[in-house]
């Protein structure tokens, strides 16, 4: 996933949803006279003020997800939160929706048509939101998501020199006693889900961690008054977070009794907004569950063949049982279980598994490479608990820094039978598809791609389908490429590694709808992953927590993955013999990140729908 509210996102953000950027991939020279720019026609000019219009608007209105976005004009500024702010921004998103009333979308060139859409769409999901989901009065994670951004933003890249950084920083943690005193009247505790509280609660202390362990080391780059105030900031931001953690424990937490499950008519609303389909939840459903089966007997294929002549195998009859199919994929897929990292040795692994498939990706030459930087970190406190692993990306402003391929720590509190569950789950063969998906080629390369475009509109509305769909199709272009090839068995398992962790974005779609629309129950839920899906109990635990603090969001990876298969096989049946899997991949990758429907119509020259 990213951290951008795709993908796995650069940062949260609650008036708008912000997704990546597009893509102009080449590996050509760029020329030493740059040629004459086409005259725009008076629609499109028109278009392009409505969309700088709007991408000012996200900035002033919400300084933090400009700050994700690479434009620092308001760095030292939080947004406003409150009722007053959320209806101001309502009134801008009505305004800009008007204008855009006025444009007649067909003289548009195809690029600004998509993103058009995109807008529209974006627009109208905001408001819609904000009208029937009213999350600002039953999801906490919103207002902590705004504190631990807004520092953790000016922190995590050098954009600009500490001192800088620091100073805005400071400013920030000024406001945001009141920020989080705003939160808490404008949540009804009665109405915030039980795990919606426990989460925060766990996850409040976390914006210490950032002021104390990310911005304090850099403090003696100020002069002396700036230190002072900085530190008399930190002092007052420290006593308003155990404020905020006293009354979360003492209020919230006792109180908050709302139920997490949308329901079947918000879920299908949000979803058609969210995946910007026509699909039903019914046919998304049906899809899943063929899915479900096709790739089952795929992993049961590939453990016939590692099980081979193997002492202790069970029984692997070419037309199994429903029993001696599970029976045969748990015995295979217990052969990569027993090869995994030491429980303090995940970020190492990470990391040679990110140089490994880099390595593979420039040897087969399956896309361009980017040079920009690409680091393994360790996810920050305030992120744990929602994801193992995720992609930050640059904002779209910020080409030029670093990307992080974030991983979770194995907490502290954890037992030794807790790790061994988590590390069987996430282990050496694991690792390497996390790497893969996070990474290369998955998140980082396409951000990086997506991020050569200064189209900054259609960055700031990627799509989460194509983002998360991309990266599992990653997965499997490097399972189909032979990666792990110079031994048999080792890459069968790591197929076999493959085709489980698309068995699981498949079983988040069930997942989702199951626990969201048809009232599934934790038990259910943890049969669906465990033996449906063959994950392990630490893995499914945290996805049931996941599963049940968002909603939608788990549909990407399955419903992406389709449309891109989808998308390629076409391609190949249009080109015949002169597909060339560079040339199709970088294609793909040069419209940024707008719903595949939309890249086939361009890549195509389709009508855009």
């Amino acid at each position: 996933m990213t951290r951008l509210a795709t993908a796995c996102a650069a940062i949260a953000i609650a008036f708008t949803l912000l997704g990546p950027s597009p893509a102009l991939a080449s590996d050509e020279p760029c020329a030493l006279t740059p040629p004459a720019a086409p005259a725009v026609a008076p629609e499109d000019a028109a278009f392009r003020g409505i969309a700088d219009r709007y991408l000012d608007s996200v900035a002033r209105f919400d300084p933090v997800a400009a700050t994700g976005l690479g434009d620092h004009r308001f760095d030292d500024k939080l947004p406003d939160i409150s009722a007053a702010g959320r209806a101001a921004w309502n009134a801008e998103a009505r305004a800009i929706l008007a204008e855009m009333g006025k444009l007649d979308r067909a003289k548009l060139s195809r690029d600004n048509q998509v993103d058009y859409a995109l807008l529209d769409n974006d627009l109208r999901y905001g408001l819609w939101r904000d009208a029937n989901l009213k999350e600002w009065e039953w999801d906490p994670q919103g207002y902590l998501g705004y504190a631990s951004s807004a520092l953790y933003g000016l922190a995590a890249r050098d954009f600009a020199p500490w001192p800088e950084r620091l100073r805005s920083a400071t400013a920030r943690m000024e406001g945001l006693p009141a920020l989080l005193a705003e939160g808490r009247a404008g949540l009804v505790p009665v109405k915030v889900p039980q795990i919606h509280a426990k989460t925060v609660s766990q996850r409040n202390k976390g914006i210490m961690d950032i002021v104390d362990g990310m911005l304090a080391p850099h403090l003696d780059t100020l002069p002396e008054a700036d230190q002072a105030r900085f530190r008399a900031a930190r002092d007052r931001l420290a006593a308003a977070v155990e404020e905020n953690q006293h009354w979360i424990d003492t209020v919230l937490v006792p109180l908050a009794n709302g139920d997490f499950r949308l329901g079947p008519k918000l879920y299908d609303r949000k979803m058609a907004f969210a995946l910007q389909s026509s699909m039903t939840r019914g046919e998304l459903k049906a899809a899943a569950v063929k899915a479900r089966a096709e790739t089952r007997a795929q992993m049961y294929a590939i453990a016939r063949k590692v099980l081979a002549g193997k002492a202790g195998a069970p029984p692997l009859p070419g037309h199994p049982t429903a029993a001696q199919q599970q029976a045969g994929i748990e015995a295979a897929l217990a052969l990569t279980y027993a090869q995994r990292p030491a429980r303090d040795g995940l970020m190492d692994a990470a990391k040679a598994a990110l140089v490994q498939a880099t390595d593979f990706v420039r040897e087969k030459n399956l896309v361009w490479l980017p040079d920009s930087p690409v680091q393994v970190i360790e996810m920050p406190r305030s992120q744990w608990g929602y994801a193992v692993a995720y992609d930050d990306a640059p904002g779209p402003l910020e080409k030029s820094l670093p990307n992080f391929f974030a991983v979770a720590p194995i907490p502290p509190e954890w037992t030794d039978a807790q790790a061994t569950s988590f590390l069987s789950e996430y282990n050496d063969y694991m690792v390497q598809d996390l790497a893969i998906h996070e990474a290369m080629p998955g998140h980082y390369l396409q951000l990086a791609h997506a991020n050569k475009s200064p189209d900054t509109l259609r960055a700031v509305l990627g799509s989460g389908p194509f983002i998360e769909g991309w990266a599992v199709y990653a997965e499997g272009m490097m399972m189909d490429q032979g990666y792990m090839d110079s031994d048999p068995q080792r890459r069968n398992l790591f197929a076999l590694t493959v085709l489980k962790m698309r068995l699981r974005s498949i079983t988040n779609t069930l997942l989702d709808i199951g626990i969201q629309t048809e009232g599934m129950t934790r038990d259910q839920a943890m049969e669906l992953m465990e033996k449906g899906a063959f994950q392990q109990e630490r893995e499914a635990a945290g996805k049931w927590v996941r599963a049940s603090l968002s909603s939608v969001q788990l549909l990407s990876y399955f419903t992406g993955f389709e449309e891109h298969r989808a998308l390629r096989e076409e391609a190949m049946k249009r080109l015949g013999a002169s597909f060339d899997l560079k040339a199709y991949n970088d294609e793909v990758l040069a419209h940024g990140s707008p719903p595949v429907k939309y890249v086939r119509e361009l890549m195509f020259g389709l009508p855009v729908g």
